[in-house]
């Protein structure tokens, strides 16, 4: 169907999201410390082709370029996260004056030119001397991450008035702390649910040390999220797709909505108890503004008799023949759909924002210039999706394209390109992709400030 930014209204909310490891770069300059993924990108064959993000987009020294070219393509808001260990460099202690310096730089910056910050507090980047006495395993977690918060608040309220607590918690515990293939590399199901028993905590507390510091914030959390379905439907694998479906997309938002952990459908998840303590059932819980949708595919899921704990398996796109992305990841516009569906039923979710969604292709720069003409498809039928659903009364009131520089893509390093900006990273020069100029043209509007004659 034919749509436009207006179909939309008014309100809402068009921006592209980023995360500190992956574009900042300047990894041990002005007394940042190190994170657990400085050192786990350091370890041989952690990382596709031996990458690492030590200087990934040099965002850290380019972010006047940048910004001026989030200007340039009309986007109005950013959201970006905060390296912790560039703030804290040992994770706790005393606040490092220059990474504070540059963050208020950015804010600053964004704002001068009308573009308005969305702040993740954390995006997989824990400080490795946190990492050191236990991380995401250590209970202590929580008043390390609270100490965090509060800091960033303190030092960024008064100007960053969207703050999203974790990103995806699903995933940097599980991959981190389960399968061990991002870091801090950890593996094992005692790790796993410690971990993700503390995560969950913590955007919760989050989310009253925000509250309880400032009441001119929107605060939320984000969270993964694929639409699962059966490979069909005999018993064995429906019920092997409502497993996998209580594991990735409810584990932690139903907590946060003060429904426990959805145990019931997932047995291994009683194993939990062992890390709760005397009301953590309550702490659990918390009424956020909004909740952060990411979405990037669907999970066509099958019975599988020896696979541990949940007896399912999730059924690669190549495996299916179907339409996928360079992250071999199915092409399907109405997971997005779905997914807000859903989520709109939940009684305790007020507003939804799509903070991520977008695709890795074989991008090819062609006498400067990428003609990306599968991520334009791509954006243009998940935004019909959400258009969908918002018209249907889903409470979604905002669209953040994943991302807005090609970055330093976790395990794969560098060779997935999601950018709607090319990077050349022996260069560091910049190129705007057509689906970048596709996004400009879409969301153009003429309440962007002119650009300013001097910039820091």
């Amino acid at each position: 169907m034919e749509f436009t930014k207006e179909d939309f209204g008014e309100d809402f909310k068009w921006g592209v999201s980023t995360a500190a490891y992956q574009i900042e770069g300047a990894h041990n300059s002005h007394g940042k410390g190190l994170s657990i993924w400085d050192v786990f990108s350091q370890k041989r064959r952690a990382i596709a082709n031996n990458h690492n993000g030590n200087t990934a987009c040099d965002f850290y020294n380019r972010y006047s370029e940048d910004i001026l070219l989030l200007h340039k393509l009309n986007i109005p808001n950013y959201r970006f996260s905060i390296s912790w260990s560039r703030i804290l460099p040992h994770g706790t202690g005393a606040i490092n004056s220059k990474g504070v310096d540059f963050y208020n730089h950015v804010i600053d910056l964004c704002l001068e030119l009308n573009i308005e910050p969305w702040i993740t507090l954390y995006h997989w980047d824990l400080p490795h001397e946190l990492e050191q006495k236990g991380g995401w395993t250590n209970r202590e977690v929580i008043h390390w991450f609270s100490y965090f918060v509060d800091c960033c608040i303190r030092q960024f309220g008064d100007r960053v008035k969207h703050w999203m607590i974790l990103n995806e918690p699903m995933v940097f515990t599980g991959a981190g702390y389960f399968l061990g293939v991002h870091a801090p590399g950890k593996k094992g199901l005692s790790n796993f649910l410690a971990a993700a028993h503390h995560a969950a905590l913590c955007q919760a507390e989050g989310g009253r040390i925000i509250r309880s510091v400032r009441n001119d914030c929107k605060i939320g959390t984000t969270f993964s999220y694929s639409h699962i379905e059966p490979k069909n439907n005999t018993d064995k694998n429906v019920a092997a797709a409502i497993k996998v479906d209580a594991l990735l997309n409810r584990m932690f938002i139903e907590p946060l909505l003060g429904m426990g952990y959805p145990d019931k459908e997932l047995a291994i998840l009683k194993r939990m108890e062992r890390f709760m303590q005397p009301g953590d059932e309550g702490k659990l819980a918390f009424d956020m503004d909004f909740v952060g949708l990411q979405n990037y595919t669907r999970e066509i899921v099958g019975y599988a008799p020896f696979m541990p704990f949940v007896k399912a398996k999730i059924i690669k796109a190549d495996k299916r023949k179907v339409e996928r992305t360079l992250m071999n990841w199915e092409i399907y516009p109405p997971s997005i759909y779905h997914a807000l569906k859903r989520w709109n039923e939940y009684p305790g979710v007020k507003e939804i924002v799509v903070t991520e969604n977008g695709a890795a292709f074989s991008d090819e720069l062609v006498n400067e210039n990428v003609q990306d003409v599968d991520r334009v498809n791509f954006l243009q039928d998940h935004i019909e999706q959400v258009l969908k659903a918002k018209k249907e009364g889903v409470e979604v009131s905002g669209y953040f394209v994943w991302t807005f520089l090609d970055n330093f893509e976790w395990a794969e390093g560098f060779h997935p390109r999601f950018g709607l900006v090319h990077v050349d990273f022996e260069t560091q020069k910049r190129i705007v992709k057509a689906s970048g100029n596709w996004y400009r043209e879409f969301i153009k509007q003429s309440l962007l400030k002119e650009i300013p004659d001097a910039l820091p």
